[in-house]
């Protein structure tokens, strides 16, 4: 059996010596929430988790990640999908290769119809969507922009930003985003 979101984000932020209290600090998100996260008493929304993933210096597909075939760490084959459980609302499949000191996070991103919560997000880099199915909403600022297949967009992640489905059709788009800075 798979591990859940809840149980690789303990393992990651004990691996990381980070305490709920940090992580609540960074991601403005309360400790007892998150604690009801980790252990499965409550689900999370694609916003909740960008922040946590920024809060522990992983990329959000780094809890849906496959990992990468013993034959190759730069071909990545179609076909390989992700488990995820039913209703979930949005999938992350991280598309980069088992490549040291990347720049670039490739993301193949499925919203489900009419994900439509959250509040605007920012985080460091730039990122770039390119739509490969159905009708995405992104908030960039106070500007709103429907893009459809075919329609990309490259923008500074420092703006506040976010992604809806306010559709009753599934929307999948390549999101590629620049690694976060390490601290050094």
């Amino acid at each position: 059996m798979e591990p859940t979101i809840g149980v690789l984000i303990k393992s990651l932020r004990l691996g990381k010596k980070k305490t709920l209290k940090q992580i609540s600090e960074k991601t403005e998100l309360s400790i007892s929430f998150l604690s009801q996260v980790e252990r499965g008493k409550s689900s999370i929304t694609l916003e909740s988790l960008k922040k946590i993933s920024e809060a522990l210096e992983v990329s959000p597909s780094y809890f849906f990640s496959e990992k990468p075939s013993a034959q190759s760490d730069r071909v990545r084959r179609g076909g390989q999908k992700p488990a995820l459980p039913s209703g979930f609302p949005f999938v992350y499949e991280d598309l980069s290769g088992d490549l040291a000191n990347r720049l670039l996070e490739p993301i193949l991103v499925t919203l489900q119809p009419h994900e439509d919560s959250g509040t605007p997000f920012v985080h460091k880099g730039q990122e770039f969507v390119y739509v490969l199915e159905g009708v995405l909403t992104l908030l960039i600022g106070e500007e709103e922009h429907d893009l459809h297949p075919g329609d990309s967009i490259h923008m500074d992640s420092t703006t506040p930003h976010n992604w809806l489905n306010r559709t009753g059709e599934v929307v999948r788009f390549l999101c590629v985003n620049s690694a976060a800075e390490k601290d050094q």
